[in-house]
């Protein structure tokens, strides 16, 4: 009898060892995030969205306890980086920055890899971002007055550059050309990094390009500005008139950013990853660095993946006819 007992206790506390070690993997599992994580940018290194993803990539990071690496994935105004981002595994190891452009793509692009509203979970908005019209440095037009006189007699010299189809500079110049009634050579590249290169350079003579990338060209006299795409001045750049001032009524472009994972990412992650964000946007210095560029911060109450969503169906609703209007679109 006393054996048996002895037998019935061993193999009770055998049991136990055993379904405590089934249990030890889940138990045992290190708490997100245990590795760095990679934020995709659909456009090139030093363009203006890269620049606000590197901007909050480090304050993010430190409120996370692991690295943000940034990751360029360029090509087609950024529906190649959105496309690699949608099909990434929903661990919150992937988060992906994009600006207007979320909004733009179902109606450029007849084919598209991704649905922005189904593909998608929803981090949170970011920052807006103003634009400006700029010219190189030797362009013959001192303001806008003179840039029109000259587009007028000289328009099948003059080229304008942009990110790609669908992207915000190409959108901005469409807009341009729209309201003065001229149609210029477009030339598109894989974001305004590479835009501004070659307007620099002289190999291109016209570019609408966000403050993130333009305020510190312009102050530094390395291009002409002809105007800001605001219904105020810029407290960054307070002597340059806006084109809406000059003559263009309305003309208005605000370059708005949200922050996305693929769809199925865990909400305890998501509600990690936007706490970390709301902290870096609280950052002194990234206040201020984005203050100096004329980008406005998102109020808190908006940082959020509800408002961002929300957002976003409405911009797809207001840009949608625009676009089909101008016969705009890709393959």
């Amino acid at each position: 009898m006393k054996l048996k007992l002895q037998f019935k206790t061993l193999l009770t506390a055998s049991l136990s060892v055993f379904v405590a070690g089934l249990a030890a993997p889940a138990s045992a599992q290190a708490p997100f995030p245990d590795h760095p994580i990679s934020m995709i940018v659909p456009f090139a290194a030093g363009g203006p969205t890269d620049a606000v993803a590197r901007m909050i990539s480090i304050p993010m990071g430190k409120a996370l306890g692991q690295t943000v690496l940034v990751e360029n994935v360029v090509g087609a105004g950024g529906t190649i980086g959105a496309t690699k981002a949608a099909r990434a595994a929903p661990n919150g190891y992937t988060i992906f920055l994009h600006h207007m452009g979320m909004s733009t793509a179902p109606a450029l692009y007849k084919k598209l890899a991704f649905d922005p509203l189904k593909d998608f979970e929803y981090i949170a908005q970011v920052v807006d971002v103003p634009m400006t019209l700029l010219a190189r440095k030797d362009f013959p037009a001192n303001n806008l007055t003179e840039l029109q006189a000259y587009l007028k007699t000289n328009k099948d010299k003059v080229s304008l550059a942009n990110a790609g189809l669908g992207a915000v500079s190409h959108l901005c110049g469409l807009m341009f050309m729209s309201q003065i009634g001229v149609e210029l050579t477009t030339v598109p590249y894989k974001g305004t990094g590479p835009a501004m290169n070659d307007l620099l350079g002289g190999q291109v003579d016209l570019l609408c390009d966000q403050t993130t990338q333009t305020v510190p060209m312009i102050k530094e006299g390395r291009v002409k500005v002809f105007g800001a795409t605001t219904l105020k001045r810029l407290s960054s750049l307070p002597n340059v008139p806006t084109l809406d001032e000059q003559g263009l009524k309305g003309f208005e472009v605000k370059v708005w950013h949200g922050m996305y994972a693929p769809k199925g990412t865990p909400k305890p992650i998501l509600d990690k990853i936007t706490a970390a964000l709301q902290t870096a946007m609280q950052d002194p210095m990234v206040k201020q660095r984005l203050a100096d560029l004329s980008s406005e911060v998102v109020p808190m109450d908006k940082m959020n993946g509800p408002s961002l969503k929300t957002h976003l169906e409405a911009e797809i609703a207001k840009w949608g006819p625009v676009i089909k209007k101008a016969g705009v679109y890709a393959d």
